[in-house]
């Protein structure tokens, strides 16, 4: 008898989550491996925008800006566009993020559009997922808002394959950083190689 393919995504979903929510990972109250205080350190220097520290824990947001900035390149495929006018690094110039939509979404990618994982202006949630629903997403690519159903229950553009490898500890790093950066609101990719 086959499955209905709905069936087979719904209990993909289900088992995904479960493997997600039963601890496949190390908990989040782990401690700070050494070698984090530099990282830290480089994670504030390098944040392209102001952050709100308030009620956040530190070390992690500045972790966080670490992760997001310097390792898994957040701003490429979640910035349009990712530099601002004459600060294409690409281009021998100076490299300096584009604050004015940084982390904002917006940016093409064929039939998908990278979503804004800013704070959400009503419930300051990044990209308006808590943190369970966000490691949810990094760890399994399940599309919390099934806009693309016709690809299947999996985000197909976001590299969660790679980063579900992440520890607890850099994914909460990372969800805290995206907790204090400011909202904004998705640019225009016309004319980003400036």
């Amino acid at each position: 008898m086959k499955w209905p393919r709905t069936a087979f995504a719904g209990l993909l979903l289900i088992t995904l989550a479960l493997l997600v929510i039963s601890g496949s990972a190390k908990s989040s109250g782990e401690k700070k491996p050494s070698g984090d205080e530099s990282r830290i350190r480089i994670g504030f220097a390098i944040a392209p925008v102001h952050l709100n520290l308030e009620g956040k824990n530190r070390a992690l947001v500045g972790l966080g800006s670490y992760i997001v900035n310097a390792q898994a390149a957040c701003a490429n495929c979640h910035s349009c566009p990712t530099y601002a006018p004459g600060h294409n690094p690409y281009f021998g110039q100076a490299k300096q993020f584009n604050a004015d939509n940084y982390l904002a979404g917006g940016v093409p990618f064929g039939p998908f559009t990278s979503r804004n994982i800013t704070p959400d202006p009503d419930s300051g949630l990044p990209a308006e997922l808590t943190f369970d629903q966000f490691k949810l997403v990094m760890r399994t690519g399940i599309d919390l808002e099934h806009e693309h159903p016709q690809f299947g229950p999996l985000l197909q553009v976001m590299p969660w394959p790679i980063y579900q490898s992440m520890t607890d500890r850099d994914l909460r790093a990372i969800y805290e950083y995206l907790g204090s950066i400011p909202h904004a609101e998705p640019g225009s990719c016309s004319g980003a190689g400036e």
